[in-house]
């Protein structure tokens, strides 16, 4: 796996243009005399807010999800005895996928937490492809998807300008256009649904969180993923893979710790009332102890949609030893929702199950235990 760190002075793909990422600062108050109030570089102080300055609206972010990575949501990757299991996960699967393609993006993002784990910096693929299969699923599930490598540079970009720690990611090849990276569980169950069976696939970009950065790097990635959409002139898509807490079951790899039942609770209410703005209260001791494997991503996702979104929580269960939701979001205006010449508005669906507490886990006849 070969880490490129992006050059100091590598001409952007946007030089010459009309847009590009910057970082600027707003004032909640009138800045002091003689401050700089815009350019590339700043990081906010007390008394200021952060965003990005980005021209043309060429592009934009036009639909977001939550998504779960465990091989029950495929009903394809189930043996029989599994089949049973997780009816409701693959329903938000399947309206995750209904929405996702009524939305029309022509780019999907994908922050897992199962690529590659980069101390101090979060990782973006910029190989050509990303490929891979379902280990242990009893058919050959198996995606293989261009990377969509303007998108992945301008989301590097975006995040420098922020101040986010991170690096660009290759494999094989020395030629990352030649290259093709390893497509990891939490990449190909969600594309499994949304863009990876396309013909053609869906142009990918894949960002992987970093768990020593502090939750406010991870917001402002995701606000940097907006901003490269936009600056790149493309509709995207972003899809925050996660499970939960994995500590549901004593059976399980990770044994019972009911912190498990406890932030799945707290993550749906969180969902449910349309606040992740309060993610990052969740406290770390809590995060540890259910082994949850959803929290970075969720911030990810929240800084991206942070103004002007609304979602809805479409399932929730914990049918073996971790917790699966899914979820969808949408811009408020322009809505990506709508029909060819028809201008109507799809609608989010009833949730599959109350998504008021976490439920407990059922038994299975077979287990596959894979690493949070």
């Amino acid at each position: 796996m070969a880490v490129l760190r992006q050059p100091k002075r590598r001409k952007p793909f946007h030089a010459g243009r009309k847009y590009g990422c910057a970082f600027e600062r707003t004032f909640s108050a009138p800045p002091p005399a003689g401050a700089r109030v815009a350019g590339r570089g700043h990081l906010p102080t007390s008394g200021e807010s952060w965003s990005f300055n980005v021209r043309p609206v060429a592009g934009a972010l036009v639909f977001a999800a939550i998504a779960p990575h465990g091989g029950l949501a495929i009903e394809e990757a189930c043996t029989p005895e599994e089949r049973g299991l997780a009816a409701a996960t693959r329903a938000g699967m399947k309206e995750l996928g209904r929405l996702f393609g009524a939305a029309r993006p022509q780019a999907v993002v994908v922050a897992t937490p199962h690529n590659v784990h980069i101390p101090g910096a979060m990782g973006v693929l910029v190989s050509g492809r990303v490929a891979g299969r379902l280990a242990g699923a009893p058919s050959a599930i198996a995606l293989d998807v261009p990377t969509d490598q303007k998108l992945a540079w301008r989301l590097l970009e975006c995040l420098g300008s922020a101040q986010v720690p991170a690096v660009a990611v290759s494999f094989g090849s020395n030629d990352p256009a030649d290259a093709v990276a390893p497509m990891d569980w939490g990449t190909l169950i969600p594309l499994w649904f949304m863009g990876g069976r396309n013909d053609p696939p869906m142009p990918l970009v894949v960002i992987t969180p970093a768990r020593d950065l502090p939750a406010s790097d991870h917001i402002k990635a995701g606000a940097a993923i907006a901003a490269a959409a936009v600056a790149a002139g493309l509709r995207v898509a972003l899809i925050a893979s996660a499970d939960h807490g994995h500590a549901h079951d004593s059976k399980g790899p990770y044994g019972f710790d009911p912190a498990a039942k406890k932030y799945d609770e707290v993550i749906c209410e969180l969902v449910r009332g349309e606040r992740l703005d309060r993610l990052a209260d969740i406290p770390s001791d809590l995060v540890e102890a259910a082994k949850a494997d959803s929290w970075w991503q969720l911030l990810i996702l929240h800084g991206a949609t942070a103004k002007g979104w609304s979602g809805k929580l479409v399932s929730y269960e914990a049918p073996t030893y971790f917790g699966m939701l899914t979820a969808a979001y949408e811009p408020a205006s322009p809505s990506p929702f709508r029909g060819e010449g028809r201008g109507e508005r799809a609608q989010l669906a009833t949730p599959a199950i109350s998504p008021g507490s976490a439920s407990p886990p059922r038994k299975r006849s077979v287990r596959r235990t894979r690493a949070r």
